[in-house]
């Protein structure tokens, strides 16, 4: 994977612009180490929050997953797309962005949240657990008959109560996972007291962690977007 020298098309992205203005009016010039111990963040937030998603994606986190979205050449032949299913969609953002790069994204969650506003109009209304391990025919059609296994699995900002997170890794049966959440002790996203790389080396010891970039954080908060592949050898 490599992340892009040079943006090759524009990819309008009204979150990171609002984010930038954000940070801008708040005088925000973070994280810093005492972020991990914010945990209230500023009143603007909510209204990212139900507009746009609890993180903003970036156009090296798009590309990343672009990559990823690709299998590998074998044999001579062309690299071959697979899908994207992104557990946990909330509102849709990064999967229209995701979609709006070419990428194909099945987008899922139980709609327990409700937001102001919703960038897709056909979300899998399902628990992700359930779609990861018995997923709708048509979905596998789509892929090939493979279902899930074919597909990169995305998680952006997962929940930490009741072990969401833990139960979908563990449901997961492809090669390929990507989250964004925090990279520091906060507890906002993954699990309460654990990073969510820490939690992989343990519980999922056949994953590694190949990729590991910065994302916007708003004021309080300490945001990256982790890739992780399995390792056939282990």
């Amino acid at each position: 994977m490599t992340l892009p020298a040079k943006q090759k098309s524009a990819l309008r992205n009204p979150y990171y612009d609002i984010w930038a203005w954000s940070c801008q009016n708040l005088e925000w010039a973070g994280p810093s180490e005492a972020t991990e111990r914010v945990k209230i963040s500023h009143h603007i937030l909510p209204v990212f929050y139900h507009h746009f998603g609890c993180v903003c994606p970036t156009y090296d986190a798009i590309s990343l997953i672009a990559q990823l979205s690709k299998s590998k050449k074998q044999g001579g032949k062309a690299d071959t797309e697979r899908p994207v299913v992104e557990i946990g969609s909330g509102n849709g953002y990064w999967a229209y962005l995701l979609r709006r790069a070419g990428i194909t994204v099945h987008a899922v969650d139980n709609a327990a949240s409700a937001w102001r506003t919703t960038w897709i109009g056909d979300t899998i209304i399902t628990d992700g657990v359930a779609f990861l391990t018995s997923p709708p025919q048509r979905f596998s059609d789509a892929v090939g008959g493979k279902g899930v296994k074919n597909a990169v699995l995305l998680l952006v900002y997962p929940q930490v109560g009741a072990d969401f997170t833990g139960k979908v890794l563990r449901a997961y049966e492809g090669n390929v996972i990507c989250v964004a959440g925090t990279q520091n002790a906060n507890g906002f996203t993954g699990f309460p007291n654990e990073l969510i790389h820490t939690w992989i080396a343990r519980e999922r010891k056949d994953f590694e962690l190949v990729c590991r970039i910065p994302l916007p954080s708003f004021a309080g908060k300490d945001e990256a977007f982790f890739v992780f592949v399995k390792n056939t050898k282990a």
